[in-house]
């Protein structure tokens, strides 16, 4: 029996794909733990009866930590790293030697966004482990920009001299002992970097929270399905978007019934819809396996459950790491991108008409769809673990 410390941050989709592989190396007899600045969250998603320590850290939507919603672009991403990610890492550092301390893993499994885990256990000496939840950081994101790489590679440097090693060297973002990508290169194209310390094991899929009832009696097996979801970040960046959505999918209501995801309540919702739902959340796996089409922001987690559905997309990426995942998308031939910022309730009925009716689409959907589902998923990632904890001992 080994022990393994998931480090991860406050957000449900970087938690989610952990809490497949921790259920397997749970179901395996070893000893699993998480730390995390909001302990409520991890264990709503991984179960009530998850070890948790808890540890300082800013949440989203908490005071302090809210980002505003028309950021883009550079300054998005600056916010994301001096506004979030760093203070985030200098929280939890304290709590994360705690946590190792009371947990004493053989293995400390860190979110690649959640630097204290990796930082820590570089500074204490042990084995550790980087859950990639998205594949941005791995394809050259940073190509054409070596101002930001570099500014990037100055931040990470400082925080290792606060929190880690002086002496490392490794990125904290990437373990050069085990990587773990939930994706494929099918996905990600042939720019995916190959290692034998890096696995690209597909999506994580587990059991979710059931959530409020949804109303699965009002969908009509007649008509083909579109779900129309931002995640769980956007929800107050999406009110023009949606509308636009509202408005493509009612002039498509005689052949297409939608679900929308609508968190902050921007659009009227009559509770005996029978051809757009809108909803403030959803089962969002068990409706893909119903879906024939996914309108989404091209979050890598909404991405890849639609692709393990063999869903093609319209992506609409918003900020972060969505404009990677979403020339992934595109360039694989699963879906068709519009602009998030820009786009009519025409162009989206464009894109959605092109994705459910050009069979191209769903063919590379399907294609990828066979790759994830080869590629083992939580169970792969579980058995990648259970060996670097074997040569660790």
């Amino acid at each position: 029996m080994s022990g393994f410390l998931f480090v991860v941050p406050p957000l449900t989709g970087h938690i989610n794909p952990a809490v497949g592989v921790a259920a397997r190396l749970t179901a395996g007899g070893h000893r699993v733990a998480w730390v995390c600045a909001d302990p409520v969250l991890v264990r709503r998603l991984a179960g009530p009866d998850a070890t948790v320590y808890g540890c300082a850290g800013p949440v989203p939507g908490t005071p302090g930590a809210v980002r505003p919603p028309d950021l883009r672009g550079a300054e998005a991403l600056r916010f994301l790293w001096e506004g979030y990610l760093l203070p985030l890492a200098d929280a939890m550092a304290p709590g994360v030697r705690a946590a190792v301390a009371a947990a004493r893993p053989d293995v400390v499994v860190a979110d690649q966004q959640a630097f204290a885990g990796a930082l820590v256990a570089e500074r204490l000496g042990l084995p550790w482990a980087t859950s990639a939840t998205t594949s941005a950081e791995f394809t050259g994101a940073y190509d054409g920009m070596p101002k930001v790489a570099d500014w990037l590679g100055q931040r990470l440097a400082e925080l290792r001299t606060r929190i880690g090693d002086p002496a490392g060297t490794a990125d904290p973002r990437s373990s050069p002992h085990l990587l773990l990508v939930f994706s494929t290169p099918e996905l990600i194209g042939p720019q995916a970097p190959l290692a034998p310390h890096i696995h690209y094991v597909g999506p994580s899929l587990a059991g979710r929270p059931a959530g409020p009832g949804f109303p699965w009696e009002r969908l009509d097996t007649g008509r083909t399905k579109v779900l129309v979801t931002l995640g769980t970040a956007n929800a107050d960046a999406g009110g023009r978007f949606l509308a636009h959505c509202l408005a493509a999918l009612r002039d498509r209501a005689d052949r297409i019934q939608s679900v929308i995801v609508d968190p902050g309540g921007t659009l009227p919702a009559a509770p005996d819809d029978k051809d757009v739902l809108v909803l403030p959340s959803v089962p969002q796996l068990p409706l893909l396996e119903r879906a024939d089409a996914v309108v989404c922001h091209a979050g890598h987690n909404t991405v890849c459950e639609a692709l393990w559905h063999g869903v093609p997309l319209v992506v609409a990426p918003i900020r972060d790491d969505q404009p990677v995942v979403a020339g992934q998308v595109v360039d694989s031939g699963a879906g068709v991108r519009v602009r998030f910022g820009r786009v009519t309730a025409a162009r989206l009925g464009e894109a959605l008409d092109t994705v459910l009716h050009d069979p191209a689409h769903r063919a590379a959907a399907a294609r990828i769809r066979a790759a994830f589902r080869a590629a083992g998923g939580a169970q792969a990632a579980a058995a990648h673990l259970e060996r670097m904890a074997a040569e660790a001992r």
